[in-house]
């Protein structure tokens, strides 16, 4: 189920990409991405479940406000804003866009929008539907896209294949000036480590339902299926890598047409077919799973509204973005990412601390994550084209707006915790957070049942 989860779209166009630019930069380039598209997803779920709580209850501990919007951008990215347009457009590019070319048909703009028009129809449907009709897909969808992952890989890597002796790419661009950073920064952009903190507490629930009662059961269990999500997911990474870097002819940064180009050199007409309904099938599960997290979310925070309007809102939504592209999707999304991504790997490290003090901890919690919230802030603004912040904080010669957050919030996390150990802070946080495990229970037992 985790493996499910975790690998949805960005998780089979990042890595062809990624491939194809790092040029003899790979495994560094790959190293990073794993770090931060697997280890971090890893102890998020181990933090979650360790707490018992989802992203909810791990914002509430910082206080109120935060708790409150923290949580909302997180659900918005994964779900109507990012998450589920990316997994339309790209299903339409895996998926439709080749079936169209085999039968003769010009790809437009009027195949991406009935594509999507179907697949957010579809989604609803099976959303609405109140049977487990994702989870039952999954458990056999996700056996055969690494079944047929591994036939594509064992075929690209032939001796005298036509892509099989290589391309002889040369690193490109910042892959070549900063290969590890490079591929940390493009780890972020699988969002699992956000994904982790959403769906953890989904985790926790399916554990106590198969009589994981305590907490204790419920870390070591999540924590051993992670681990095997974790491996199985850093060998598709690696392997849809090398697939890239092996693929000649498309542009290497476009991960979709190296993924398309591999399928039709490797496997033919009939792969071809046969990757595109499971690449479908796959993405559809996802847009499932995060549109009813969305809507099961926006329910119990505004009780006034039903869950079905909310689905029903974010599916149009989805619908508009998708169409706007994967490439203005990316460009909308990438400054959020570079501002909550800081804040959440905070987040999930104090958590990971606070395990191992008798109880919660407060200005490890706060500091923090304040200075990982200012930081990414000047990231994100960089992004967006306003540089002058970045700029100035570039004179001190340690910042880059990947990741030159991560040593100022060390710094001021351990000072915080410095100062909790000094005063005795080894109780429950000041912020009330009283209700926030019974609402994010009400959140899981909303979404089972539908």
């Amino acid at each position: 189920m985790l493996f499910a989860l975790f690998f949805g779209a960005g998780n089979l166009i990042f890595p062809p990409a990624l491939g194809a630019s790092s040029g003899e930069h790979l495994p560094l380039v790959l190293t990073g991405f794993i770090v931060t598209g697997v280890l971090l997803p890893l102890l998020a779920v181990i933090a979650v479940c360790t707490s018992g709580e989802g992203v909810l209850g791990l914002a509430h501990r910082v206080g109120p406000r935060f708790g409150t919007l923290m949580p909302l951008a997180v659900y918005l990215s994964i779900g109507p804003l990012y998450g589920v347009p990316r997994v339309a457009t790209v299903s339409y590019e895996l998926a439709t866009r080749p079936i169209l070319g085999l039968i003769g048909i010009g790809p437009g703009r009027w195949a991406l929008a009935l594509h999507s028009l179907a697949f957010f129809a579809l989604t609803v449907w099976v959303a609405l539907s109140p049977a487990r009709l994702a989870d039952r897909i999954g458990k056999v969808l996700t056996p055969a896209l690494l079944g047929l992952l591994t036939v594509l890989f064992a075929v690209t890597f032939l001796p005298g294949h036509a892509s099989g002796a290589g391309t002889g790419r040369q690193a490109l661009g910042e892959y070549a000036a900063a290969p590890l950073t490079t591929g940390l920064t493009r780890g972020y952009l699988t969002m699992d480590v956000l994904a982790a903190t959403v769906f953890g507490i989904v985790v926790i629930t399916s554990l106590r339902q198969q009589g994981r009662t305590t907490v204790g059961q419920v870390a070591r269990s999540a924590t051993l299926s992670g681990v095997v999500a974790a491996v199985l997911l850093a060998a598709v990474y690696t392997g849809l890598a090398l697939v890239g870097a092996r693929t000649p002819g498309p542009d290497a940064s476009d991960g979709t047409a190296l993924l398309r180009t591999a399928s039709a050199t490797g496997l033919g007409s009939v792969g071809v077919v046969i990757f595109a309904g499971i690449v479908l099938l796959a993405c559809l599960t996802t847009s499932v799973g995060l549109l009813s997290s969305w809507a099961g979310y926006a329910s119990t925070a505004w009780r006034a509204s039903s869950y079905r309007p909310h689905l029903l809102v974010a599916a149009a939504v989805s619908l508009m973005l998708a169409n706007l592209g994967l490439s203005t999707i990316l460009a909308v999304i990438s400054p959020l990412t570079l501002l909550l991504y800081p804040v959440t790997i905070t987040l999930v490290v104090v958590t990971l601390v606070d395990a191992l003090a008798p109880g919660h901890l407060r200005s490890v919690y706060t500091w923090p994550v304040a200075c990982a919230l200012a930081l990414g802030l000047v990231s994100a603004l960089s992004e967006v084209g306003w540089r002058v912040p970045s700029e100035l904080l570039s004179h001190s010669g340690v910042w880059n707006d990947s990741t030159g957050w991560i040593l100022p919030t060390l710094a001021v996390g351990l000072v915080a915790l410095a100062q909790d150990v000094y005063r005795g802070r080894w109780s429950t946080p000041a912020s009330d957070d009283s209700g926030t495990t019974a609402r994010v229970e009400r959140i899981v037992t909303g979404q089972t049942q539908r």
